[in-house]
């Protein structure tokens, strides 16, 4: 398969090529949506459902479908409860050896039962608030190390509010059973995860499933599947996918779209080539590993978007090349949606070139 057969096979299944109708399936269908910062996922669904609305995905959290949680490379992540609960299992192990690497000698003989069962007590709190009170019952060791190694543990969800975009900056964490009803499923399933990770982000191989989640040895797991898979070969990468999967034809067009800060189409793979060129990879990067919002042309990263707000709520396109008028035109049309919906109340609203 061809970079350009592969970006179009992944953005049938982003969602990307067609908007479709119904957010918790496209946050089902996705596994997950990055959430560190609470306004991405919005945007994320905004790109891939046909009118969507905040008060949709505000509902969804509010009436515990979907939750707030620590999952995929130990990041915050917007899932569906029950792939969290079917799921958050097959991430302890890498959860456990991230503290251990982290805090070293800090938690030695530390009893992570007993903090857990502690931690459960008290919940639901911030952190600011829990620490404290951690450190109190466990005086021999640091608040922070403490918070850190119940966050890691302790299967937890943030708990939404009215705020704008559902999470403050500083949110409540509760237990998860407690908050979405259901018990946390105890056995790993990384074969399901890479059944979900290929219906997603395929054709992939073994080292793009690992980059996305974080687990370090997925090999064993599409080992197993293999007789169920099809295979495909991109230069000497081996590429596995499941047999029934859109794989567009690689001309089919696809419209301008904007990705949110994090979005899971530059995150998804370890090969990013299927959507951002090599070159372009480090302007949307910070110095501090932040993954900046970036707009498509033609299906790939073709720049990084901002929106500023004053009186006017201007968006700010920075391109990677000089645009066409067409794609300006397509660009302007999109952008100026996407205002409407981050900056609803605003008295105007604008587009520039960086």
């Amino acid at each position: 398969m061809t970079p350009r057969s592969l970006n179009r096979a992944t953005l049938a299944r982003q969602g990307l090529l067609e908007r479709a109708a119904d957010p918790l399936a496209m946050i089902t269908r996705l596994v997950g949506l990055q959430a560190q910062l609470a306004r991405p996922p919005f945007v994320g669904l905004w790109t891939r459902i046909r009118d969507f609305r905040r008060e949709q995905l505000h509902a969804l959290v509010t009436e515990r479908a979907v939750v707030r949680a620590t999952m995929m490379r130990g990041t915050l992540h917007l899932m569906s409860a029950a792939d969290y609960a079917a799921f958050r299992s097959t991430f302890q192990a890498m959860f456990s050896a991230g503290t251990k690497t982290v805090l070293g000698k800090r938690i030695e003989g530390l009893d992570m039962a007993k903090l857990s069962a502690f931690a459960r007590t008290q919940l639901p709190a911030t952190f600011d608030a829990l620490r404290p009170v951690l450190a109190k019952k466990f005086s021999s060791f640091e608040d922070r190390a403490l918070g850190y190694s119940v966050r890691m543990h302790l299967p937890l969800i943030q708990v939404p509010t009215a705020d704008r975009w559902a999470y403050p900056a500083s949110s409540d964490f509760a237990c998860a059973e407690t908050w979405i009803g259901r018990p946390i499923a105890t056995e790993p399933a990384p074969q399901e995860l890479v059944r979900r990770y290929l219906a997603a982000f395929g054709p992939a191989s073994v080292r793009d499933a690992q980059a996305w989640s974080g687990l370090r040895d997925l090999a064993p797991a599409f080992a197993a599947l293999r007789d169920q898979l099809v295979t495909f070969k991109d230069g000497k990468r081996e590429l596995f996918d499941l047999p029934d999967a859109p794989r567009p034809d690689a001309d089919t067009p696809v419209p301008v779209r904007f990705l949110p800060d994090f979005d899971n189409l530059v995150l998804g793979h370890d090969d990013r080539e299927r959507v951002i060129a090599r070159d372009h990879r480090a302007a949307i990067v910070t110095k501090n590993l932040q993954v900046k919002a970036t707009f498509l042309v033609d299906g790939v990263v073709a720049g990084t978007w901002t929106i500023g707000r004053k009186k006017a709520a201007t968006l700010v396109l920075s391109p990677f090349a000089a645009l066409t008028k067409p794609v300006r035109a397509a660009l302007d049309q999109e952008g100026d949606a996407l205002l409407r919906f981050v900056e609803p109340d605003a008295a105007t609203f604008a587009i520039k070139l960086a």
